[in-house]
């Protein structure tokens, strides 16, 4: 069963968790073959390279109930939709500029029975509401990125780490970081697969641009 591979790093989820977790093979399955949001030779390690590579944000960073957290660039809802069932105190806003991506997330949402996520065909930039936090998969450059955030953020802070940016990327980051306070954690620490031994995540706090 391929959610014993989240069960090994999420061992405390609920069953009802862990059955929107085991729902979300056949849900991307069926919707892939109409709408091609994820490669194919990817869907064979949908669990490892989408979902656990999503949930590496949780094992950074525990959102306290009633956080706000936007999705940038979703695509098929990664790594919201994974986040969302971990979190299912937090509220999230996914958003991509695809419409029929955004198609996707809200059927994958209504299938697992997922009351959190909230998706939006449209821009970043064009978002007016304000969140604690923002989530993405290396939609683009660092700088570029941080640009569309520019008055994105909550000034009241209630988790552990200030409100931010908790970005997924991979490889070397120096050049795209450099002039950044920054804090970067190497996923293979958490996970043992093999996928992981390039990944990271990218904490910057929100002092670090004109939020």
């Amino acid at each position: 069963m391929k959610t014993e591979l989240i069960l090994k790093y999420f061992p405390e989820i609920t069953e009802f968790q862990k059955s929107q977790f085991e729902k979300l093979e056949a849900v991307y399955t069926e919707w892939n073959e109409k709408i091609n949001v994820i490669s194919r030779k990817d869907m064979d390690f949908l669990y490892e390279k989408h979902i656990l590579h999503s949930l590496g944000i949780a094992k950074i960073m525990e959102f306290a109930p009633g956080t706000k957290i936007l999705d940038v660039g979703t695509g098929g809802g990664f790594p919201g939709i994974p986040l969302a069932i971990i979190f299912p105190e937090a509220h999230f806003t996914l958003i991509d500029s695809i419409g029929k991506k955004i198609t996707v997330v809200e059927a994958v949402a209504e299938e697992i029975g997922l009351k959190n996520v909230k998706a939006i065909h449209g821009r970043a930039e064009k978002v007016k509401d304000k969140f604690h936090f923002v989530v993405s998969r290396a939609v683009t450059r660092m700088p570029e990125f941080l640009f569309w955030l520019r008055g994105k953020f909550e000034k009241q802070q209630i988790n552990t780490k200030h409100n931010g940016v908790l970005y997924l990327k991979g490889g070397d980051l120096g050049d795209e970081l450099a002039g950044l306070k920054c804090e970067i954690f190497n996923l293979k620490d958490n996970f043992e697969e093999e996928f992981f031994e390039t990944k990271k995540v990218v904490y910057l706090s929100k002092g670090n641009f004109n939020s």
